[in-house]
């Protein structure tokens, strides 16, 4: 399973937003190394209508995992998140206030957020783009890794499409 093979968080909004379900998790790596980088997968209506999909990724530097979820080139965000503003949201990792960036020039059907959490890549991509207004929320995600008897609650839906594509 993804989640113990991980070497990297597996992210999920803790408590999943109103309305919202788990639709997957899956991990790049190898069975040497395990898993260097992991997605989590979450789908719900969205803030203005219709439906929404959300991808948590975290992975170590130059994996390009997130990279290929917002549509990008190359492996990490690059000069599409501009730092030298300030963030544009924030979510809690782990209990620590975690700023993120919205990274540019991503294709127009989604929102793309990218910031750094414990030495790590951490992207919030979602879809449609206005869905991204769920990023100004104060979403607070915990590591799958560390999830105790309460993950039997989660609310688990059919796999999301977003991962095989």
């Amino acid at each position: 399973m993804a989640v113990n093979r991980a070497k990297v968080p597996v992210w999920l909004p803790w408590p999943i937003p109103v309305g919202w379900l788990f639709t997957g998790v899956a991990y790049a790596g190898d069975d040497v190394s395990g898993g260097r980088a992991t997605v989590v997968a979450c789908s719900g209506p969205a803030p203005l209508g219709g439906p929404g999909d959300m991808l948590l990724i975290a992975e170590e530097l130059g994996v390009g995992l997130g990279a290929r979820f917002a549509g990008i080139e190359g492996p990490d965000p690059g000069p599409g998140m501009c730092t030298d503003k300030p963030p544009h949201t924030k979510v809690v990792a782990k209990g620590r206030p975690t700023p993120l960036w919205h990274v540019e020039g991503t294709p127009a059907d989604r929102a793309v957020f990218a910031g750094e959490a414990g030495g790590l890549w951490l992207w919030a991509v979602v879809w449609p783009e206005q869905s991204g207004l769920m990023m100004y929320d104060e979403l607070v995600l915990t590591d799958l890794r560390e999830a105790g008897a309460e993950v039997e609650l989660l609310p688990i839906g059919a796999l999301s499409p977003r991962l095989l594509g």
